[in-house]
Formats: structure tokens, sequence, C-alpha cells
């Protein structure tokens, strides 16, 4: 059986990176290409051009460019939907396309939402319509992560007692950690957050806020704890990510170091070689020099000799899962779990102590302190957040 496809929100140019925009559906869009059982077939985006230059390079017949998403669904019937929207806008389009009846799946770029009950009724109407939900937390695909659990079943380092990771922020970045901490612990429910955060100045990632600066510690229902430090704090955990155990340590991405590495206790580190960084493929110079070799070749496609990337082994998982009538590893049900231990680390912070799970609240913490509900963001934290800071808009993608 056959898969029609259709990509929402394609961005602009592919090659400007930065916290405005990644044009994600350029990254979308090959996963989707390299499947024999998948077609791309439309795309929409509300800026015509960007619409029109995403089908010209990917082969979209002209017909099947549209501006409005709902327009394109009813037109061309895909049965998967990739949605590359910015965040603050997902929760109403996932919503949408899942009450049209349509798409049989749902494929949405991270993080969920921008609050916490948008991310809770993006899995509500997905459910209710029977609609297969996945948010693309692609990095659990990435090889040192997938050899780190190798290590972690077949007892290397003994129980898993405690996880530790660094990154950027809680949200935008840290949503992708939180995901592979629920990995490692095979899905254990978290009891508790507590965590302090600090915003001084503005720090607007693909239109949504976060923190300057974070501190997390949170307990799974195995007893396994968390620790996570975000920002300008971020170097203290000294790595990407950390699995302690009762019997050694895994380490991935340290600086200057392997992907991954681990030690039992009392032992030397031993490093494990992956094709992988902790991010991406990354490629030998024999490799890198065959690709070259066979981009000037007519006739030859270099991609069969390239690693697949993160994306495309998520969206692999998004169509085999559906084929197969299962539930996915990046299924929304995860994402919403890791998802909540953000929301719920602003939360502690924005109640000044511990929040129980399950979170119960709406909103998005972090802006209601910037605003100044109860209490502003300097109050809460210590820090010195500015009226500018505050009162400045979130940018579009």
């Amino acid at each position: 059986m056959g898969y029609r496809v259709a990509i929402i929100g394609t961005g602009a140019n592919p090659e400007r990176k930065g916290r405005t925009g990644y044009a994600m559906a350029y990254r979308h869009a090959p996963g989707y290409r390299r499947l024999d059982d998948c077609e791309l077939v439309a795309c929409a985006d509300i800026v015509r051009e960007n619409a029109e230059a995403f089908a010209d390079h990917f082969d979209i017949p002209p017909g099947n460019v549209f501006e409005d998403y709902e327009e394109m669904l009813r037109a061309t019937e895909p049965d998967v939907v990739s949605v590359c929207v910015p965040p603050a806008i997902h929760a109403e389009i996932v919503v949408g396309c899942a009450k049209s009846g349509i798409p049989r799946a749902i494929h949405c770029e991270k993080p969920m939402a921008t609050t916490w009950g948008d991310c809770k009724r993006m899995l509500e109407a997905c459910d209710d319509e029977g609609i297969q939900l996945t948010i693309d937390n692609q990095r659990r695909f990435g090889e040192p992560f997938r050899e780190a659990k190798s290590l972690l079943e077949d007892g290397t380092i003994g129980d898993l007692v405690r996880i530790e990771w660094a990154e950027d922020n809680l949200f935008d970045a840290g949503v992708h950690q939180f995901d592979l901490c629920r990995y490692y612990t095979d899905d254990a429910e978290a009891e508790w957050v507590l965590g302090g955060i600090d915003f001084r100045e503005e720090n607007v990632w693909f239109g949504a806020h976060n923190e300057n600066h974070g501190f997390v510690q949170w307990k799974y229902e195995d007893g396994v704890y968390g620790v996570a430090a975000t920002g300008d704090g971020k170097d203290m955990i000294g790595c990407y990510h950390r699995l302690v155990g009762t019997d050694g340590v895994v380490e991935m991405g340290v600086d200057g170091g392997p992907a991954l590495r681990y030690r039992k206790d009392g032992g030397k580190w031993r490093a494990v070689s992956t094709d992988d960084s902790i991010h991406a493929p990354s490629y030998g110079k024999a490799r890198a020099g065959v690709i070259a070799l066979a981009e000037r070749l007519p006739g030859v496609s270099a991609r069969r000799f390239k690693e697949t990337t993160f994306y495309e082994r998520a969206i692999e998982e998004v169509v085999s899962a559906l084929r197969e009538e299962r539930e996915p590893e990046i299924s929304g049900r995860n994402a919403l779990a890791g998802t909540e231990l953000a929301f719920a680390a602003w939360e502690s912070s924005r109640r000044r102590g511990r929040v129980d799970l399950p979170l119960d609240i709406e909103d998005n913490p972090l802006e209601a302190l910037i605003e100044g509900e109860n209490g502003s963001a300097s109050d809460a934290d210590g820090g010195d957040a500015s009226e500018d800071a505050a009162e400045t808009p979130a940018t579009e993608q």
C-alpha cells in the first residue's frame, strides 16, 4: 500500500539557519522520498512563493501548491501530513488536520506547543479521531543513544540510578533530552519536578520563550532521578548526556571526546565507535570522498552512499508504525510525557516549590512570569528581567 504525503509550512530559504527558522520541511521531505511506499503530493505555506519554491525543489505538481492547508487537505486527501510551522500554531493545525478526518497520521515538529493545555489538546484530538500523532524527537534514533541503551540493557553499568544532561534550554532544545530520558527509563512516569530558572534577557527560539539559565531535578516512579542544567550553567554537567548506574557510567557528547564512552566503577574509560555524532551522521574522509565523487557522476545518486539523517530515520518510524498499526517510538503520548517535565520545571519556579505530577495547569508558566502574572520573572528567580525583555514580542519563524 502506498501513502500520499503532504507538508504544511514549507518555510523559506533552507540554508538560513538560526533561532528564527530552519525550514524543517526541507528535512522532512527527503525522509518520505526515500521510502518506496510514500509519494510527496502536496504542500502548503501562507507565503505562496515559499510553497512554490519547495514544490519546485521536490517535484510537486504546481496544481498541488496551496496557501490554505485545509484546502490542500480537501483537494489532495493525503494519508500522512508533516506539520513544520512555528510551535505557537502547532496545536491549531494539528487539531484542524485531525478534525478534518482526512490524514491517517500527523507528524509534527517539536516542541509540541507553547502551552501545556495545547499540548494535551493535540493528543486528545488525534486520539478522538483515531489518528497517529508523532512528534519529531529524532535524536533518539542517533547511534550513540541507541548504543547507550544497549549498554544499559546488557547490564554493563548495572541498574540505572540517575540521568544527567546539559542543553541550551529546557524547552526548544531540552525536549529532546527529556525524550531521551523517557527512552532510557522504558517510558516510566515522572512523579515530581523541582526546578529554578533565571530569565534576564529575551531568549526567543522559533517564536517561543526559553529561560536563560535553569537547574532542574525530578524523580521517576521506578526510583531513577534526573538532573538537568541549561544555559549559563550547563557546563557543570560536563557532557551532553550521562547515565549513572550502580556499577558504572555512560557518557555521550563529551567535548573533545568520543560521541559515546563508558567505564565500569574503578575502571578506565572505553570509547564506543559510532558512525553518528550526537546530532547527526558523521562521515569519515574516505566515505566523504566517495560521496563527492558520486555527486559528480551523471545518473548516480549520492544518497545511496550516505547514511540516513536522524530526521529520515524518524520518518521511517512514522511510516513503519502506520503500516504495522503499532505505537510509534516517537508517539504523541511519549512526547507529551517528556514535554510535561519542561513545563513542570517552569511551573516549579513560578510556585517556588516542588511540583507533583500530573501537571495541573493549562498555560505557559514562563510566559506568565515574563508578563508579570503571579510576580515577575525577576521576582521568581532572583534575576533582573528588564521591562524591554518582558515586553518584546516573540519573533516569527
